[in-house]
């Protein structure tokens, strides 16, 4: 048996070492094929002005944090002095074509602008079919450019802090920066 000071060790070593309780406990750093890496989910308006962000691991699926994403978002509306929830529409790419999504969105009366997945069979599926607007989903670029933009800050391109809460938190920092660029 080891001495009592070895198995201290031993404790504090299998301990985890995380400051904050929102942190997760694998920092948002996962494995994908670019390397060793983490996403960032950003939800625009039409004028690419970025609303809300979230951070997962690099090989995490997009669709998995579509609703997370979307749930904070609140627009104060002037005219009426209440908060908008939901969007009109809301465009996005192939990888958030799937039957869990377009149902949360029908079920809050958002009209879907989300190209099916491309199969190797031609043959169409029962239920309902899955069309889109292709003039709609001409105006999601915003988001890509918001992401390009957001990519100009060094710390954000390259994630230089260990901790997921200290990069999520460098993101909405360069939300800021983007919202006073546009205020001036």
């Amino acid at each position: 048996m080891a001495p009592a000071f070895v198995q201290r060790a031993r404790q504090l070593a299998r301990a985890e070492t995380v400051f904050d309780d929102d942190e997760p406990r694998d920092h948002g750093l996962g494995r994908s094929v670019g390397g060793f890496s983490s996403k960032v989910h950003v939800v625009t308006d039409g004028n690419g002005v970025p609303l809300n962000a979230t951070l997962t691991k690099g090989q995490a699926h997009e669709s998995t944090q579509f609703e997370a994403t979307l749930e904070p978002i609140a627009i104060h509306r002037t005219q009426t002095n209440r908060l908008r929830r939901h969007p009109k529409r809301l465009a996005g790419d192939r990888a958030y074509h799937a039957k869990r999504i377009r149902q949360w969105l029908r079920r809050r009366g958002i009209r879907v602008v989300i190209p099916p997945r491309r199969t190797r069979s031609e043959k169409p599926k029962r239920g309902r079919p899955c069309t889109y607007n292709t003039e709609h989903y001409r105006g999601r670029n915003v988001v890509e450019r918001c992401v390009g933009w957001l990519k100009e800050y060094r710390s954000i391109a390259t994630r230089f802090d260990k901790l997921a809460v200290n990069y999520l938190m460098m993101v909405k920092l360069g939300f800021l920066m983007r919202y006073l660029r546009l205020l001036t």
